[in-house]
């Protein structure tokens, strides 16, 4: 029980919640500018994007692993894999997620499933060739942060109404090159346009959502860090992995970075082949950052830091 003494991040967990709330506000206000504007057209748009956002939370794990290539192995395939994530999600007391290895040289790993009976946890064989037991323990007790706290869930909720801003963006430009939407509340031709009306509506929402959505992602990387450190009882050794993983990104065949790009908001280390120009349009947090969170959490327990 001493492990869980620490808590939660108060200030970390706040500015999640702001964060969420601002989200929700941007799209709630997004939804009346909608329902004014539009007819029932908005109803079919509105499903489709409900389906496909329902259809995305059902088969995540399954999109997950087989956009990364992942195998998920049996405890004879792997049994120092398994017994290491069963231990884990016993301290963490989670049920014990399926486990996948990924055959590629890039040091990595990721958890996905909507909820513990679903999850799976990966690593790559980059990543258990190149770290130590202690820091794999580190990078899984990450992982299985991620899965505790349901951000596949987190996750598909943010972005939902981000996907639908971005259909109707496209959707907008169509109806104005192809005669407008019909039907609008005004048809007076001194108006501004529907369709124009619907394009900036769309995409100002598409673009506070996906700024929104990123640091919402970010909080999560901080959170994860800090259930890791909570679970293993040693930040230090997640600090080491994730110093290693970034320092040998840099030695991966730029080819083999960018086959996995899309699945980087997965990863504990981003597969990026070029940096951003600002840590606002980042899924995850500066190493630095992550590093100095996990070194005030180590002063913390009282353990040593180099």
């Amino acid at each position: 029980m001493k492990r869980k003494a620490y808590g939660r991040d108060a200030g970390l967990t706040a500015r999640m919640l702001l964060t969420s709330f601002l989200l929700g506000l941007l799209y709630v206000g997004f939804a009346l500018v909608l329902f004014y504007v539009f007819n029932a057209g908005l109803v079919l748009m509105v499903v489709i994007v409900v389906g496909l956002a329902i259809f995305q939370y059902y088969t995540s794990d399954k999109l997950a692993l087989a956009a990364s290539g992942a195998k998920i192995v049996s405890p004879e395939e792997a049994p120092q894999l398994h017994a290491m994530v069963e231990r884990l999600a016993a301290m963490a007391e989670l049920q014990k997620p399926r486990v996948a290895i990924v055959d590629t040289p890039m040091p990595n790993a990721f958890a996905t499933g909507r909820n513990q009976k679903h999850a799976v946890v990966a690593v790559t064989t980059g990543l258990w060739d190149r770290l130590d037991e202690r820091e794999i323990e580190g990078v899984l007790a990450h992982e299985l942060t991620h899965i505790a706290n349901r951000d596949v869930l987190v996750m598909t909720i943010a972005s939902f109404f981000a996907t639908l801003a971005a259909l109707l963006t496209r959707w907008g430009l169509y109806a104005g090159m192809f005669g407008g939407f019909g039907g609008s509340r005004d048809n007076n031709n001194n108006s501004v346009p529907v369709w124009l009306i619907v394009i900036a509506v769309s995409f100002v929402t598409y673009v506070l959502s996906w700024v929104l959505i990123r640091t919402i992602s970010r909080y999560r990387e901080y959170a994860a860090d800090r259930g890791s450190a909570l679970i293993t009882g040693a930040p230090e050794y997640l600090m080491s992995a994730l110093q290693k993983i970034s320092s040998q990104m840099t030695l991966i065949p730029q080819r083999d970075l960018r086959e996995v790009e899309g699945m980087s908001a997965f990863f504990i280390i981003p597969p990026s082949v070029k940096g951003s120009i600002s840590e606002l349009f980042m899924d995850h947090p500066p190493l630095e950052k992550r590093l100095a969170a996990l070194e005030q959490i180590a002063r913390e327990m009282g353990r040593p830091v180099s």
